[in-house]
């Protein structure tokens, strides 16, 4: 003879299978929770762990950077000076620019992310022009004026566009000089591109040279630009002025 279920036992039943169904619930949102918080821990692991490497990797490249520079700023002594005790100090400038670009080619190879790494891309280039190695300099600049960085790449424009001067490439160098003068920057201010670019002029056309250190003048009066074009413009040939 078949059970009879009573009203209160089915009832009982219906609650417990709600129950049952409301902890599987439970369990499967906790299980979905625990991995969504697993992912979110991992992903803020490596976030942590990139940005502590970044920061090491910018605190050596810092430091790798400023010992270059002690380098670079050395004094090079006249014959017969003595040293400063506890100075860097050179007797030959080219030995103090090849010791200094080897550091800082150093940096840049090893630190090329950060920002001391670029910085010393550019102090490589400087290096080696004043080593009078034109070529690989403009290497070396050529790389960091295609940088994303506006700043740095103008930098590395403005000392391409001298490097150029200087060699008698003068129509790579007016041709950087008036991109700069269309876009410039901190670290290539348009009254430093001008008066440049004047010096430029002083002997093929010094007419034009003295209307740029006029127009230097007159933009950017009660400047040291202004001074520095006051000077020159005293010292063009008679009449250009």
């Amino acid at each position: 003879m078949a059970k009879h279920i009573s009203r209160q036992e089915l009832k009982t039943d219906q609650v417990q299978e709600a129950l049952s169904h409301s902890a599987e619930a439970v369990l499967s949102h906790k299980t979905a929770l625990v991995y969504v918080v697993a992912v979110a821990l991992i992903v803020a692991a490596g976030v942590f762990g990139w940005q502590f490497y970044s920061q090491r990797q910018s605190v050596k490249a810092s430091a790798g950077f400023n010992d270059a520079m002690q380098i670079f700023q050395a004094p090079t002594l006249a014959p017969g000076q003595a040293p400063q005790p506890n100075e860097i100090s050179y007797s030959d400038s080219s030995k103090k620019y090849q010791d200094a670009l080897k550091k800082f080619e150093g940096v840049a190879n090893q630190y090329p992310r950060t920002r001391a790494g670029q910085l010393a891309d550019y102090y490589s280039a400087l290096c080696l022009e004043r080593l009078n190695q034109n070529a690989q300099a403009i290497t070396w600049l050529s790389k960091i004026q295609n940088s994303s960085n506006h700043d740095f790449a103008a930098m590395a424009r403005f000392e391409l566009a001298q490097i150029y001067d200087h060699s008698g490439n003068a129509a790579q160098a007016v041709q950087l000089y008036n991109e700069l003068l269309k876009n410039p920057s901190v670290l290539a201010p348009k009254p430093m591109v001008m008066l440049a670019l004047a010096e430029h002029y002083r002997q093929s056309d010094p007419a034009q040279a003295a209307r740029i250190f006029n127009q230097i003048k007159s933009e950017y009066p009660d400047t040291g630009a202004a001074d520095q074009a006051d000077q020159q413009l005293a010292l063009l040939p008679s009449g250009k002025s």
